[in-house]
């Protein structure tokens, strides 16, 4: 039963600040959520009502003010009553969920608020139920609403809010900016703006353009708000003014934005995407330290990302999706003799020539292997390493000789037509004969053939969805997702040693619905070392650095330095090698046997190790890159120098500041054409590297503290 009454309802844990009200109506609203304490005064009685905690629109209901294309003002929404809260403690947490209702349609939702022990972050996600007697056709619900972003502190929104933005692309992934609001179009003008900040992904490519996340920073209170949608499909975000403050609405996938609606029968429930929202004191590298940690927390437990072994991967400026026995075994013997712990055998293996359009059946191509894929595989373990195997399940090529198994219950449909994607038809996993033919290739490929790793690639995308079985393209679409995971769950549970790489043309597929399962993530398909610095340098506020795997590929043509830069550029994060490496000269062979034994050293800080850029976030115009990572009194400073005509460059590291240190260049090791000084009262790294396009590996260790032996 619903308790009446006017009522406050406060929440502290691990640091964060929830405060609800609920008046005398039975009206919640959300008064503030954050990392300071709530004051009272900073929100006046009548913009109260619009502190929504929840927006959820049906169809055949009104909308309510002047709200232009976003979703605040909804009906159901605005009607929905309080009916109880409840607090109970799970193994992540405190959870507190709330009940409301809506008398009109039967509507009944739950908010959820997931807090995890130690960690300034919730989880938040909604759960509708039809609890009346009528259909309902729900259009929009949001994952986690929250008004009052900018109350902290005395100035406007336009002087103070900084909102940092991750754009994305194929070779062009993780690139940082920071604006204003008004620098992207939203003056504090109005108290109620039709005009909004928002972002979408419609499809199956959940970073296909941006991350999945953002960052909204007060420089004035010296917080930011952070949040990251867990899902690996359609998602929306939103900023706007509401009663004259800025409000954030965050969701999965709706009917205006991404052909998205849902059917609720009497009794039906549906639960809405998960948001990771968080707060920290501080400014982007305080908020990106925090969600690191979170990262940590919620992922799968697995040894890849405590051992963080080295793969090799014979694609990249190598064998192009042409393996062969004869041009893989010197492959494997280079890729053993420098240390590689994994050996993945690339695209085309199933093939004996253009394979694009023929996928799906999975069996190894007898023209490229005469004595059989075992027999290579064999090979890779008798050299003390793991075998692995691109592969991409998703997918059926429109000339694949499995259609003849299959008929059109196992693709995406839309207009009565197989949906196609560059001569590729995407499977649809809530399928069980989908489901079954996906068990079997992993089955086989684990089983019979030896394989321990697996680079699961996805170069199509989606697009809405599928009308078969479902209310709308875009439900074919979320029911497909949710399947793929709980399929992936499935196969980890059955092999938990098997390491799954999470790829979709490079990162195109960067989620935390992926990455709370895949151990690694392939960050790009980026061709040229040098643009490669500036993903590598970034990716660590995208994902934890042990799961960014970052191409390092020396060239035939290359010089030293050229293999120096490459390797340089993975040494903080994943290495993943290629390359010609028999082909390199004994002394650049040697650079990257030197370089992997760095890593080998230092992993264990990686895994453990929070990210900084003393330079501020790359950008493709930057003439030098930096970013390290710090564990304890120890940091690894890499730096590159692009196009740049100064040699040196002075890298801020304010927590060392005043303090004494020793900096040393960690790789390569007894090499000129670089150097550091490490100035303790202007708290910088001064480094030297004498050649554009070139790069080092620096180790900055307080006194009093131990680094790398």
């Amino acid at each position: 039963m619903a308790q009446q009454g006017k009522q406050r309802i406060e929440l502290f844990e691990n640091g964060l600040s929830l405060v609800f009200d609920v008046t005398e109506e039975g009206d919640v609203r959300l008064l503030h959520a954050g990392c300071l304490p709530f004051e009272e005064e900073r929100i006046d009685e009548r913009a109260r009502q619009g502190f929504r905690v929840l927006e959820v629109q049906l169809s055949g209901e009104d909308r309510d003010e002047y709200h232009g294309r976003s979703h605040r003002a909804s009906y159901p929404g605005l009607r929905l009553r309080y009916v109880r809260h409840a607090e109970q403690r799970t193994g992540a947490g405190l959870l507190f969920t709330l009940d409301m209702h809506d008398p009109a349609t039967g509507l009944a939702t739950t908010s959820f608020f997931q807090f995890h022990d130690g960690l300034a972050v919730l989880k938040s996600w909604t759960e509708l139920r039809n609890a009346g007697t009528e259909e309902l056709g729900v259009e929009y619900v949001s994952s986690f609403s929250l008004n009052g972003l900018a109350k902290d502190g005395a100035g406007d929104q336009d002087d103070k809010m900084k909102l940092h933005l991750a754009h994305n692309g194929w070779q062009s992934e993780v690139q940082w900016r920071s604006n204003t609001l008004p620098e992207l179009g939203l003056s504090h003008m109005t108290d109620r703006s039709s005009k909004r900040i928002s972002l979408s992904n419609t499809g199956s490519w959940a970073a296909a353009e941006h991350l999945p996340m953002g960052l909204l920073e007060n420089t004035e209170a010296g917080t930011t708000l952070f949040w990251q949608i867990e899902h690996n499909g359609s998602w929306h975000w939103e900023l706007l003014n509401q009663f004259d403050h800025l409000s954030l609405l965050v969701s999965g996938p709706s009917e205006h934005d991404h052909g998205w609606w849902k059917k609720l029968l009497p009794g039906e429930t549906f639960a809405s995407v998960p948001v990771a929202v968080g707060w920290a004191r501080g400014g982007f590298e305080e908020a990106i330290g925090e969600l690191t940690r979170y990262r940590r927390a919620t992922r799968r437990p697995n040894a890849d990302n405590e051992h963080l072994r080295i793969i090799f991967n014979d694609y990249m400026n190598c064998l192009w999706g042409n393996p062969t026995t004869q041009n893989l075994l010197p492959l494997i013997d280079a890729a053993a003799d420098v240390g590689c712990k994994y050996f993945c055998i690339d695209c085309g293996w199933y093939s004996p020539g253009v394979w694009w359009d023929g996928v799906g059946e999975w069996l190894p191509s007898e023209e490229r292997f005469p004595e059989g894929i075992k027999y290579v595989l064999d090979y890779i373990r008798g050299k003390g390493m793991v075998p692995g195997l691109w592969l991409e399940i998703e997918v059926m090529g429109i000339h694949s000789p499995k259609l003849a198994e299959a008929d059109d219950s196992w693709f995406f449909m839309r207009h009565g037509k197989r949906v196609k994607d560059r001569s590729r038809y995407h499977l649809d996993f809530r399928n069980p004969a989908v489901v079954a033919h996906a068990d079997e290739v992993l089955r086989r490929l684990v089983e019979e053939y030896g394989v321990g790793y697996i680079k699961m690639d996805y170069n199509i995308n989606a697009g809405l969805g599928t009308e078969l079985d479902s209310d709308s393209l875009g439900d074919g679409l979320l029911e497909h997702n949710r399947a793929y995971l709980s399929w992936i769950d499935r196969i980890f549970a059955a092999y938990p040693e098997l390491v799954i790489e999470n790829c979709s043309s490079g990162g195109m597929r960067m989620d935390y619905a992926m990455l709370s399962r895949h151990s690694i993530q392939s960050t790009s398909d980026q061709e040229n070392y040098v643009n490669y610095a500036q993903i590598a340098a970034s990716s660590p506020a995208a994902l934890t650095p042990e799961q960014s795997a970052i191409w390092s590929y020396p060239l035939r043509e290359g010089d030293d330095e050229e293999v120096v830069f490459n390797m340089v550029n993975a040494l903080l994060l994943r290495v993943h090698q290629s390359g010609h490496l028999a082909e390199l000269s004994p002394p650049r062979r040697e650079l990257v046997r030197e370089a992997l034994a760095v890593y080998k050293a230092i992993r264990g800080d990686i895994r453990e190790g929070l990210p900084f850029w003393p330079l501020g976030l790359p950008k493709i115009e930057d003439g030098w890159v930096s970013f390290g990572l710090r564990r304890g009194g120890t940091r690894y400073v890499a730096v590159w120098r692009l196009d740049d005509a100064a040699s040196e460059a002075s890298l801020p590291l304010p927590g060392l500041a005043g303090k004494a240190a020793e900096c040393r260049l960690l790789y390569p090791q007894g090499r000129s054409g670089g150097g550091c000084v490490w100035n303790a009262e202007d708290g910088e790294l001064k480094v030297r590297l004498d050649r554009e396009r070139t790069a080092r590996l620096f180790e900055v260790v307080e006194s009093g503290t131990t680094g790398t032996k």
